[in-house]
């Protein structure tokens, strides 16, 4: 299993938040055992842990961390892979004899992890299985949480949580704060790792753990679990429940023998890619090369891309923005509708006299007040193509295959609103996705603003392509009936702001998924084309939105699935945030 960078919170600020909020007092464990109690569904978890050469020190504690756990209902399955040394066996010999809940075996050969936890698999009994490498730890309230996720969502077969990592001294680092169930970032990383807990029928119906995948077995067995349920029995879980062990002795497997970890891990995407029957290439992501990308197919023949520009005079703008789509850009079927709300500078003029040469521009004048909504839909109802991009004025091309990375992601089964990465002049990123609940207001803003155009945000979330809640239109592609389907956007409630934010919820409302690339870049000079909202009427519009989309969208708003709850709604980097919005499941019973 290949372990991520370490690029959580700094060190002391998280020792810090986790002794002020993650750390469980004995009121709260007290709290715990009375839920448990009080628990209709009480499953049996079978820890599966596959172990060699282990320093006796760290088995030891990974041993003792299941053993405090304050969830009595569980046994530990441990298969030995045939140590070279007789420390491993005379330690779980040692714990089964104390401890009738642990039983292990000795393998007679070594066969590597895959047939290694394949062993301790099937000497598990328990309703669910959870993996456990030998040296790391759980937190005590580990298999409490999954008992209570698995009571409030009965169907659940799938169930991760978050992590951190853990030094030789104790000392814990780098959490990993996870989104709910995303299945393109999954493709990108093993997001799911650990703490991971399945349902043993489902282990067994899709046959446990392949050999040849190792290093990256567990990957393969999620994504081959995914294949097995539908996504609603996918959990997430947003609490540190597992601390994995870094910088201690011996190198793993992952760390031995990287280049056959990263290419067992492509090997595992690709299979589960061919499974849905999706023609795609597996290759290292650019800025994280340990890291997968997919590369999907444009349809054949490519679609008709219609390509809707509002705008009011700025002529310098608008022609540096045409010439890239029309003369940058590397898409054989391309249709440009320029939406003019009412141009009147002789520049614009004599650029549209220029512009009306090229048959694949059409002008379509209209007047009238200010209302992006109602441009759009206007220039969609006189749209020929297939597929449509949303476009600013203020955007500027950077390399030509842009749009075909774009619209081969809008042709994807399920795939809703498909945004690319945006830059500043300055190469800074402007939009990397959009994030529910952001700012003061509540209602939305970018993920990573200011970040370096080379920076690979939080976990890699910069460098990977994800699902995300909503993307900005400044430039945003997705099918024309997506976009009919669910009425194209609110020319009456959102005439100027959080209309693409309102487009995408309702896109999701209707089972789609909006995805956002990074491979895809432009430059945007973000509104510079109308300014901003300074006051009078202008002032008075903005609260009217602001109202609305809080209304319209509370509960999503607070909820973003892409965004986990131990993260601040300040900034839209991952800061830690102080409480945790995620309530305490046992706080009834304190």
């Amino acid at each position: 299993m290949l372990k991520k960078p370490g690029l959580g919170a700094e060190a002391h600020v998280y020792r810090r938040w986790v002794a002020a909020h993650a750390t469980l007092s004995a009121a709260d464990r007290a709290a715990i055992r009375r839920h448990i109690a009080a628990s209709p569904v009480r499953p049996v978890f079978s820890v599966v842990m596959p172990a060699y050469e282990t320093p006796e020190r760290f088995l030891r504690e990974a041993i003792a961390s299941v053993q405090a756990q304050i969830y009595p209902h569980w046994e530990l399955c441990v298969a030995d892979d045939a140590s070279p040394s007789r420390t491993v066996g005379r330690v779980l010999a040692e714990a089964a004899a104390a401890d009738a809940r642990i039983r292990w075996m000795r393998r007679e050969s070594n066969g590597h992890i895959s047939a290694a936890s394949n062993t301790a698999l099937a000497m598990s009994r328990g309703d669910w299985v959870v993996l456990m490498d030998h040296d790391d730890l759980l937190a005590p309230e580990a298999l409490y949480e999954l008992m209570a996720e698995i009571a409030d969502h009965p169907d659940a077969q799938v169930i991760y949580s978050d992590e951190d990592k853990i030094d030789e001294s104790g000392l814990r680092f780098g959490p990993y704060f996870k989104p709910d169930y995303d299945p393109d970032l999954l493709l990108g990383q093993n997001v799911v790792s650990h703490l991971g807990a399945y349902r043993r029928d489902l282990l067994q119906r899709i046959g446990g753990f392949r050999e040849g995948f190792e290093g990256s077995q567990d990957h393969d067995l999620t994504l081959r679990a995914t294949m097995a349920c539908p996504p609603t029995a996918l959990r997430h879980i947003p609490r540190v429940l597992y601390h994995w062990r870094q910088n201690a002795g011996p190198a793993s497997f992952s760390e031995s023998f990287l280049a056959r970890c990263i290419a067992a891990s492509r090997r595992a995407v690709a299979e589960h890619l061919a499974s849905q029957g999706v023609d795609a290439e597996v290759t290292a992501a650019p800025l994280l090369s340990h890291f997968n990308r997919v590369l999907y197919p444009l349809p054949d023949p490519p679609p008709l891309v219609s390509v809707i520009v509002p705008t009011r005079d700025r002529a310098a703008l608008l022609r540096d923005c045409l010439d890239g789509v029309l003369h940058r850009t590397d898409y054989p079927a391309i249709e440009v509708l320029v939406a003019d709300n009412g141009s009147t500078e002789p520049e614009t003029n004599a650029l549209f006299a220029e512009l009306g040469a090229d048959p694949r521009l059409r002008i379509l004048p209209m007047p009238g007040p200010f209302n992006y909504s109602r441009l759009n839909n206007r220039a969609v109802a006189e749209a020929r193509g297939e597929v449509l991009l949303l476009l600013n004025n203020d955007t500027k091309v950077i390399d030509r295959d842009w749009l075909r990375i774009m619209v081969a992601q809008a042709a994807r089964r399920g795939v809703g609103a498909v945004g690319c990465k945006l830059l500043y002049a300055d190469d800074r990123v402007q939009h990397g996705g959009v994030v529910l609940g952001l700012g003061p207001e509540r209602i939305a803003g970018h993920f990573e603003p200011g970040a370096p155009r080379l920076g690979v945000g939080h976990f890699g979330w910069l460098a990977l392509q994800r699902s995300v809640s909503a993307v900005t239109a400044a430039c945003m592609v997705l099918r024309r009936d997506i976009f009919l389907e669910v009425g194209g956007f609110d020319e009456e409630n959102l005439p100027v702001a959080y209309n693409d934010v309102d487009l995408c919820l309702r896109i999701a409302e209707r089972g789609y998924r909006n995805v956002w690339t990074p491979f895809a870049e432009l430059y945007h000079l973000e509104s510079a084309s109308r300014g901003g909202d300074l006051g009078g009427e202008k002032a008075e519009r903005a609260r009217q939105e602001l109202a609305y989309m809080r209304h319209r969208w509370a509960g999503q708003l607070d909820n973003d699935p892409y965004w986990n709850p131990n993260l601040s709604l300040q900034t839209g980097r991952a800061d830690l945030i102080e409480p945790p919005r995620q309530a305490k499941r046992w706080a009834t019973y304190l």
